[in-house]
């Protein structure tokens, strides 16, 4: 089944994970909505999508324009998302616990308003993915605000495959991939981290955007999933 005809909200759509994901469902023929809340990021997005591409500017940390956006929005078929800020790392006893709660409000909680508020336009056949991280299954020292937050995120997709059902609800694990989520390291740090992966993972190469997008067409595709969680890492909860 490909994507004719079908509209595709991909809330963090203008970057990474998300772009990769509107660009591959767009080429499938789905009218794509992607949303970000950052305008500059919207329009640079739009233009590197298909003609017909719609970008939104949305705070997905603000519950009343994420509400307003979906009463406006109409009907769509999937709801994907990838939206998150780079990840809050740093020793438990050095974290303040602001910071840590602020972490949550994108990736978690901007994805429970997501779905609170666009679930019900959804059309029937249609489907919610998520986005986790396998930082949940296999967290490493200084991980503590991520690996919760990401925790929480496959958590929620469990729940609301069985409160929202038949509607179907899944989350997308990824690995190590080369996104910007990585911009606040050093260049030089995020050059050893990645040459560090492609020697320790099973597969000897990091991922890229596209290959992850492959497993949000997929759960969006089947009929069959729900309230799963498909780890696509490289084979990095393995080593």
């Amino acid at each position: 089944m490909n994507f004719e005809g079908k509209r595709i909200v991909v809330a963090g759509g203008t970057s990474g994970i998300g772009f990769a994901v509107a660009a591959a469902a767009a080429k499938e023929g789905a009218q794509v909505i992607v949303a970000s809340r950052s305008a500059e990021r919207v329009a640079a997005a739009v233009a590197g999508l298909p003609a017909g591409t719609q970008g939104e500017v949305v705070d997905f940390t603000e519950e009343a324009q994420v509400k307003s956006w979906f009463a406006r929005l109409g009907a769509f078929d999937h709801l994907v998302y990838t939206a998150g800020e780079s990840l809050q790392l740093g020793l438990l006893v050095d974290t303040d616990v602001e910071d840590a709660r602020r972490a949550f409000e994108v990736r978690y909680w901007g994805a429970f308003k997501a779905v609170k508020y666009g679930h019900g336009s959804i059309r029937k056949g249609g489907s919610i993915v998520l986005t986790s991280g396998i930082a949940s299954l296999r967290p490493n020292k200084g991980w503590t605000v991520p690996s919760s937050s990401l925790g929480a995120m496959e958590s929620l997709t469990r729940a609301l495959a069985v409160e929202l059902a038949p509607l179907r609800v899944n989350t997308v694990s990824p690995g190590i991939v080369r996104t910007p989520l990585w911009d606040n390291m050093s260049e030089a740090d995020r050059t050893a981290m990645y040459e560090h992966f492609v020697t320790a993972l099973p597969t000897g190469c990091i991922g890229e955007p596209d290959d992850i997008a492959q497993a949000y067409l997929y759960l969006m595709r089947e009929r069959f999933s729900t309230g799963q969680t498909i780890v696509v890492d490289g084979g990095g909860v393995l080593v």
